[in-house]
């Protein structure tokens, strides 16, 4: 059976077994009837198993093993490259991907999928018993480099609505992000979690009328908020740790570099990665980007607050 979605106004659609599908309750919220529209991927779990498959010829081009409790990836290009070019991607290179999933730097690989050059199509196999979350490690990675060059742009945030926008709380892990996210909650009555590890951020309009707008998904990290919304970003901010509370306007070179490093996207890829660019050149200039120096106090979720609001 098929099932359609969507998310950030993107269509997408998962195919597989019943018993299979029913396990993505996380994905709910997002479900829409068959529809004609264009879907930005599809996804189809494959019920036989690697082994039985002919794998194909493939060239290794990169692994993703930062930290030793996050999944690791490894990125594979199939088919033979020219004679030459062996290590080449380019704008032309229109051979299929192959990526490999394990739950964390050390564990066996749990999943496999394949996907077309411009990851519209791709087909998983699952290794393990881990099957939500090869079907949802494969789905994010399909979103965020779909949607690359339709300014879309899948971040590690987690995001507080409060009083109609959506404020986003980005930092490497550990920092607090999800910590922060609470004493607005604690701080604030009218103020509520909308995701907690991969919201999506949209640009819609072009020049003075551009707006950036953040949007639920069926992803998010250990915190199960899946809420199917959108809402217009108040603000961005980058949280580290400090012995006191303080809020300031980042430099739009940090903020650059920060929303890079921010959100997803295949790096392997000029073509991706241009889009991507300047998706985040627009944002920076959009939207107030922050650097938020904070105790895990009550009293942080005010400063914070309050600077936004007065800057």
């Amino acid at each position: 059976m098929t099932q359609y979605y969507k998310v950030a106004d993107h269509f997408f659609a998962i195919e597989g077994e019943e018993n299979t599908l029913i396990l993505l309750s996380n994905y709910a919220p997002f479900r829409v009837p068959a529809t004609d529209e264009e879907l930005l991927f599809s996804l189809h779990i494959a019920d036989e198993t690697w082994s039985e498959k002919q794998a194909p010829e493939t060239t290794h081009v990169f692994t993703d093993s930062s930290d030793d409790d996050m999944p690791r990836i490894e990125i594979y290009r199939c088919g033979r490259a020219a004679e030459g070019h062996e290590d080449a991607l380019s704008d032309d290179d229109h051979r299929d991907w192959l990526f490999q999933v394990s739950l964390s730097k050390k564990s066996p690989v749990c999943a496999r999928f394949i996907s077309t050059h411009d990851f519209r199509r791709a087909r998983l196999w699952i290794e393990t018993n881990d099957t939500r979350f090869a079907i949802d490690n494969a789905a994010m990675l399909l979103f965020a480099f779909a949607s690359a060059k339709r300014r879309t742009l899948e971040m590690h945030a987690s995001v507080t609505v409060h009083r109609g926008k959506g404020y986003l709380f980005l930092g490497h892990s550990g920092t607090g992000k999800s910590t922060h996210s609470r004493q607005w909650l604690a701080a604030f009555s009218d103020a509520w979690l909308l995701n907690d590890d991969n919201p999506i951020l949209r640009l819609w309009g072009d020049g003075e009328e551009t707006q950036v707008v953040v949007y639920g998904s069926p992803w998010s990290g250990k915190t199960a908020c899946y809420i199917n919304g959108a809402y217009p970003v108040g603000g961005i901010v980058k949280l580290s740790q400090a012995p006191h509370n303080q809020l300031r306007t980042l430099p739009l070179p940090e903020a650059y570099a920060y929303m890079l490093s921010s959100s997803s996207g295949l790096k392997i890829s000029p073509s991706t990665m241009d889009a991507l660019y300047e998706t985040i050149s627009t944002l920076i200039q959009t939207v107030g980007l922050y650097g938020m120096e904070c105790l895990p106090d009550a009293d942080a979720a005010h400063v914070c607050h309050d600077g936004m609001q007065h800057s």
